[in-house]
């Protein structure tokens, strides 16, 4: 962790709002004039699309597996030393993994290929990442003891594999098939990487669907913030104003003593009063170190 140059991380994976947290922490930032880099987790990916279905098919042979949510497809390592070295200095290299043909075609690229690494901007006040392994920590690496504030994007797991499928089906291409077994083939990698890191979070802010999900795979739509309530549960924030919350936050009440539950429609706001101060308590650090 660094007070100079801090580093804010958002983890987890399809149907959490990520998006939605994305849009929150740009709208603080705007606000509160912080110039913020942000790097995406799937930067860090080992391989692309092309050569992980190459290599998909040689290890499925072996009777092995790879997913995009484990250590073998990702580059743990590369992302630690990103966050040591903008922790440290400031400093660090971003590149850019292209999803689609709209990403893709500005850099005269194929889709589910990388840009080039290219160095972090020089004149930032901390560093904004959203991705899968945020909070990652393997026998090689540490990547969370890194991270100033550590927000978790926690899924219903059938909410996810709607969102995964329908996601990658309309929007990349995929067949319906070879998406259901993408969420077979990761399961092992999502016990052993994606859920653990949500007990090193600060905060974890869980969308918990109110309309049947029962079966994610046979579902054509992917349940709105409406239909949807969402659980923040507070692991390591110090001196939380919960009757304010309660008293902003239209519908919110509380499940536990560090658990606010508020609207799925409140989300964005709920995001905004909660993180808009943990924000600006890393900024003053900055500016006084």
């Amino acid at each position: 962790m660094s007070a100079k140059h801090p580093i804010i991380a958002v983890t987890g994976s399809s149907g959490a709002g990520t998006t939605t947290t994305t849009t929150a922490f740009t709208e603080i930032f705007r606000r509160l004039g912080i110039n913020a880099v942000t790097i995406e987790g799937d930067s860090f990916h080992h391989y692309t699309r092309a050569e992980m279905e190459v290599i998909i098919r040689k290890l499925k042979t072996e009777n092995l597996n790879i997913s995009y949510f484990g250590a073998k497809a990702n580059d743990f390592v590369k992302l630690e030393q990103c966050f040591h070295d903008y922790g440290e200095t400031g400093q660090g290299e971003m590149r850019a993994y292209l999803h689609t043909f709209d990403e893709a075609v500005p850099f005269n690229q194929m889709p589910g290929t990388f840009t080039q690494w290219r160095p972090l901007p020089d004149d930032s006040d901390m560093l904004y990442y959203e991705g899968l392994h945020g909070g990652v920590i393997t026998d090689e690496c540490n990547v969370a003891q890194h991270v100033d504030l550590l927000i978790g994007m926690v899924p219903i797991v059938n909410l996810e594999w709607i969102q995964k499928i329908i996601r990658d089906t309309s929007d990349r291409g995929h067949t319906r098939e070879k998406v259901m077994g993408s969420i077979v083939r990761s399961m092992d990698d999502y016990i052993n990487h994606i859920t653990p890191q949500f007990s090193r979070t600060h905060i974890n802010f869980q969308r918990v669907p109110t309309i049947d999900t029962s079966n994610p795979f046979s579902a054509t739509t992917i349940p709105s913030l409406d239909e949807s309530f969402v659980v923040i549960c507070f692991h390591d924030i110090k001196n939380v104003d919960y009757p304010f919350y309660l008293n902003m936050i239209q519908g919110s009440f509380m499940s536990r003593t560090n658990t606010l539950v508020v609207p799925g429609g409140k989300m964005s706001l709920a995001m905004e009063l909660i993180l808009t101060p943990l924000v600006k308590e890393l900024m003053e650090k900055r500016t006084q170190d």
